[in-house]
């Protein structure tokens, strides 16, 4: 079982407990002052049984260390290569919006994605539920939006020059 303890100078280990012959023996996997990615797989790669990485970051909150979360498209970004890595591909459409956007974004400071590109990006991770919650807003929108006269069309009448 990995657990986390404060040490001086505001470093932090992430230990390991085992029961052995002796009686209960600990070993660090790995010593932080900030919990990163980095961090948790050095003690992933020296631990004997496969580390909880959920219960060892509010264990290290617990202790008092500075967890860093990273943002939600660096962990993305590393889910999907994990992905490509295991010979997951997207579907050729997602992979070659991706590469554009990512692309664009990279190489264009004013991040030169067209319009249409800007429009679809958001709403590709879009759950079922939200795009029908923007549905529902766009009906409700078309039932405010004033309703012609209905009539025969008629023309303005048009004058010669006398």
């Amino acid at each position: 079982m990995a657990y986390v303890t404060a040490r001086p100078n505001g470093r932090f280990e992430i230990r390991e407990s085992r029961t052995t012959e002796r009686g209960p023996r600990s070993r660090t996997l790995a010593t932080f002052r900030v919990l990163d990615d980095e961090a948790l797989a050095r003690a992933n790669a020296r631990a004997a049984t496969p580390i909880d990485l959920v219960s060892l970051r509010a264990a290290a909150r617990r202790a008092g260390a500075p967890v860093v979360a990273g943002s939600p498209a660096d962990r993305a970004a590393r889910q999907l290569l994990r992905e490509v890595a295991r010979g997951d591909r997207p579907a050729p459409g997602l992979g070659a919006l991706c590469a554009t956007v990512l692309r664009d974004v990279s190489s264009v400071p004013d991040n030169g994605v067209s319009d249409a590109v800007r429009d679809v990006a958001p709403w590709i991770g879009a759950s079922a539920a939200e795009r029908g919650e923007a549905l529902r807003d766009l009906l409700l929108l078309a039932d405010r939006l004033p309703v012609r006269p209905r009539g025969p069309l008629r023309f303005p009448r048009l004058r010669g020059s006398e």
